[in-house]
């Protein structure tokens, strides 16, 4: 039997908070396959091909069948995953003005084959315009796969993100990294003290937008507060329970978090995350409701983000949220007429 002090350090415990799977020695999985469907419809949905025959639109992800999980096991990662997609995609024929329309399907996305040996088939509905087939399936071909690089390299880093523990002496050098400022996002200091740390001591960023919506703002406020209206637009079954210190679930679990300040048609705060991100670390959410005469300004803070997940929180809420509410807004709109 070793001494006091003198095991193995694998199954010593250090001194760190979260006090779990020491050293990354032990299996961990994560179950990918509901996050992996999202991004899957970010990265593919709205792609543009256009050429000299003319321009080209991928559509819905119209069959996504398949799963994806990650694994931890000794510090090291190990991805599965196994897709069967299907795409719509419409176009017109530059010369003519022809509109034509079809399908991609990729049948097999999987960990066993590199992106550029994924088998990818474009077909055309019945008519001409076969010239768009051939768009599609060259430069079209050409952009889903790198969207499908994509959506590979989001596994890998976003999703990923506290699956392998620093340990203590790697927390120090974290806390201590800095990040250059690029672009609008207002960077958060990532000293301890200034850090805006909820559960995991990690470097974030702040993001901050605005979007004006065909609503009064009693209105839009409703739309964050009302469990139907939540699910109308996020197209899930929700848990809203507008209240302070009430529970907030969205998109299959993606988003969880709860209400922390309610100010009627005028201002919510949440505590907010995302499931890919660190466990127990939430950002906080501030939104702002401004009437501008038919109109309202949406004024968004999100603090609190996680920096290797900026990008594709800015995308939730500027795809996931605001377009959604845009479209729900305007088929309430259309009813009425």
């Amino acid at each position: 039997m070793a001494k006091w002090g003198q095991g193995d350090p694998r199954w010593i415990v250090e001194e760190r908070a979260d006090a779990t799977n020491v050293n990354n020695w032990h299996w961990t999985e994560r179950d990918a396959t509901s996050w992996s469907k999202r991004k899957l419809k970010e990265v593919l949905e709205g792609l543009v091909v256009e050429g000299e025959a003319g321009r080209c639109e991928i559509g819905d992800l119209k069959h996504v069948e398949g799963e994806a999980s990650c694994n931890s096991r000794k510090g090291k990662l190990i991805f599965f995953y196994e897709w069967n997609l299907r795409l719509s995609w419409k176009g017109t024929v530059k010369e003519s003005g022809e509109k034509h329309k079809g399908s991609v399907e990729i049948p097999n996305l999987s960990e066993e084959n590199e992106v550029d040996d994924t088998e990818i088939n474009v077909s055309k509905k019945k008519g001409e315009g076969d010239v768009l087939k051939e768009l599609m399936r060259t430069e079209g071909t050409t952009k889903v796969r790198e969207a499908l690089r994509d959506y590979l390299k989001a596994l890998k880093t976003e999703f990923t993100l506290g699956m392998i523990l620093p340990t203590k002496a790697a927390v120090g050098q974290e806390l201590a990294t800095e990040r250059k400022p690029s672009g609008s996002p207002v960077q958060d200091s990532v000293t301890p003290q200034a850090l805006d740390m909820v559960g995991v001591k990690i470097p974030t960023v702040r993001i901050h937008m605005r979007e004006v919506f065909n609503s009064p703002a009693d209105e839009l406020y409703s739309i964050f507060t009302k469990k139907e209206l939540v699910q109308k637009f996020s197209k899930c079954p929700a848990v809203i329970e507008a209240e302070k210190g009430g529970k907030l679930q969205m998109f299959e679990g993606c988003v969880s978090g709860e209400y922390t300040e309610l100010v009627p048609s005028q201002r919510l705060v949440l505590k907010w995350r995302c499931r890919s991100w660190p466990e127990e670390h939430y950002a906080t959410v501030a939104l702002t409701f401004q009437d501008l005469a038919a109109q309202s300004e949406l004024e968004l803070e999100c603090k609190g983000v996680p920096v290797s997940h900026e990008e594709s929180t800015r995308q939730c809420w500027k795809k996931q949220y605001f377009e959604e509410i845009h479209l729900l807004l305007q088929q309430s709109k259309d009813s009425m007429e």
